[in-house]
């Protein structure tokens, strides 16, 4: 039975050959449905044809104006029937923000009026220049450098937001990731009074019967929390407390009430919005700022951490800061205090192991089984937050910002790794394609030749080890130091190459996906350091397991 289909014009008509086909001129009536006009079906009996029965449809293509104007009148529909929702999560969230809101509405126009100021004498600089005026001024303080400066002076939600911006460019325009990569977490120090208060209310009993010292001046002071070197008393070991800073939760909660009310009435106004989720990625962030402020969850990323060393047997080789619970609150976080040095010190690495590239395989070790057998994985794995310890283990620090990967992820995961160290990139992109969503059929072999170009440019990325001496002031021994030097941007714009070719292709990866990526890129350029003649991920002494062994890794923790 064939079926054919038509623009306009009536549909065959199905009869007996041997009928004469006679009733080509019935009219039928339509409606329309959905911008396309949709028959009023029509049975007919034809006097001529004895008791033969008709079936009679006509199509017709609506016009511009009319498709157009159905559109609107679906979308305006739909709008009504969403608003009582929209005007319920106004009044819900706004209540939830109560008067914190309105003195952060003064410190954001405060913040708008000074990078405003900002731009108003770089404009006026710039009209003097025979270039003239720069796209990036023309486009205010929407451009990325006028809106990450603006957001260093909203303070700590705004500061978080960029860092999150800087870590998703699966989710964000490449130019502002670049730029919110210089996106600083630095902050003036609280009074050392303050926190002793907050300590005071937080554990409920005298700071003298818990501490027998604390440093006043910090060690650390960022946007959210500050960090102080203590003593506790009976055991006399050393400690470092970590502080919420004074009224952060409540300015946490302000700005990404008024960030999720926004991005809310964006969906509302245009429903491209919806489309692109943003509501879902204002949710996104605001669940992992949170988490990021609540030091219980980053106590149990920790502990979840030292017990996969201690069940794997790795707790020789590596370490994770002890949590002291009696000490601990939610706004209030004391831990071992852990001595060592940065795994970008090349000098003093020497000095505590004679191998520095036995302790960066080991901390791959280490990173690469966490991935498997522990629910979450260490996501800022810098230097700052990666140590080799005095007594020559290496020391995790820092685990405020967590990622989780699925199953499906990490089998995607698996491929592209082992074709990246193959140079198989057939391979990867097949990998890619599983792990990103999309709906759209994607030459792979097409994606598989841009891939390889991104990826052959790895090699050509500037490193420079910088050595420096310094001569004692009482001796005449000269010390020796060295670091690496990568060019942050360069290292930045590579992944983003591989996102911007991916998305290209129509798809879209995960956030996970980007939070491993820039991890690996952590360890690249400590192999560059370290172990300058070894292949990452082709290396036999790493091991990157698989899902089977990742389901056992599992269920020996539990």
């Amino acid at each position: 039975m064939a079926v054919s289909s038509f623009r306009s014009g009536r549909l065959p008509l199905f009869h007996h050959p041997q009928l004469p086909n006679k009733a080509a001129s019935a009219a039928c009536t339509t409606r329309s449905i959905g911008g396309f006009k949709k028959p009023n079906w029509r049975f007919s009996s034809n006097p001529n044809c004895g008791r033969a029965v008709f079936l009679f449809a006509q199509y017709s293509q609506p016009s511009q104006a009319q498709t157009q104007q159905d559109r609107f009148s679906s979308r305006l529909q739909s709008s009504l029937e969403n608003l009582p929702k929209l005007l319920e999560d106004i009044v819900q969230t706004s209540i939830s923000t109560g008067p914190r809101g309105a003195l952060r509405l003064a410190q954001g126009i405060q913040a708008f009026v000074g990078v405003g100021g900002e731009w108003l004498a770089d404009v006026s600089r710039s009209t003097n220049e025979p270039t003239g005026i720069p796209s990036q001024l023309q486009l205010g303080l929407l451009s990325p450098l006028y809106l990450r400066k603006l957001f260093e002076r909203m303070g700590a939600t705004y500061i978080k937001l960029g860092q999150f911006i800087a870590s998703a460019p699966t989710l964000f325009p490449p130019e502002y990731v670049e730029e919110f990569q210089k996106c600083f977490d630095r902050a003036p120090a609280v009074p050392f009074e303050d926190i002793q208060a907050i300590l005071r209310e937080e554990l409920g009993r005298p700071i003298d019967s818990i501490y027998e010292y604390i440093d006043p001046t910090p060690i650390a002071s960022a946007s959210i929390a500050q960090v102080h070197g203590a003593r506790l008393k009976g055991s006399q070991d050393d400690v470092v407390i970590k502080v919420l800073k004074p009224g952060i939760k409540d300015i946490l909660v302000a700005d990404l009430n008024f960030i999720y009310i926004a991005a809310r009435i964006l969906e509302f106004l245009n429903p491209d919005f919806s489309r692109a989720s943003l509501v879902g990625i204002v949710k996104d962030i605001r669940e992992s700022m949170l988490e990021e402020v609540d030091f219980n969850k980053e106590a149990t990323n920790i502990e979840s951490f030292r017990r996969y060393l201690e069940v794997m047997g790795l707790t020789r080789q590596a370490t994770a800061p002890r949590v002291y619970n009696y000490c601990s609150t939610r706004r209030v976080l004391t831990m071992e205090r852990l001595y060592g040095v940065p795994l970008t010190d090349l000098d003093s690495i020497s000095s505590l192991v004679s191998s520095p590239e036995n302790s960066l395989i080991t901390a791959l070790n280490v990173w690469f089984g966490s991935l498997l057998a522990c629910e979450t994985f260490h996501a800022d794995v810098h230097a700052g937050n990666l140590w080799l310890l005095r007594d020559g283990r290496i020391g995790f620090l820092d685990f405020g910002i967590v990622g989780r990967i699925s199953p499906k992820t990490w089998a995607a995961m698996e491929v592209f790794l082992a074709s990246i160290a193959t140079k198989e990139y057939e391979s990867m992109a097949s990998a890619l394609i599983e792990m990103g969503a999309t709906n759209q059929n994607i030459d792979s072999k097409a994606f598989a030749r841009d891939l390889e170009k991104i990826f052959s440019s790895i090699q050509e990325l500037d490193t420079e080890v910088v050595v420096a001496t310094a001569r004692g002031t009482n001796t005449n021994a000269t010390a020796v130091s060295a670091n690496i030097i990568v060019d942050e941007r360069q290292m930045n714009a590579l992944f983003l190459d591989v996102v911007r070719v991916s998305e290209s292709y129509g798809l879209r990866f995960p956030r996970e996906f980007a939070l491993l990526m820039k991890q690996l890129l952590y360890f690249d350029r400590y192999t560059r350091l370290l172990a300058p003649d070894m292949n990452m991920l082709q290396d036999q002494r790493i091991t990157i397991v698989s899902n089977r062994r990742r389901s056992n890794y599992r269920d020996n923790l539990r």
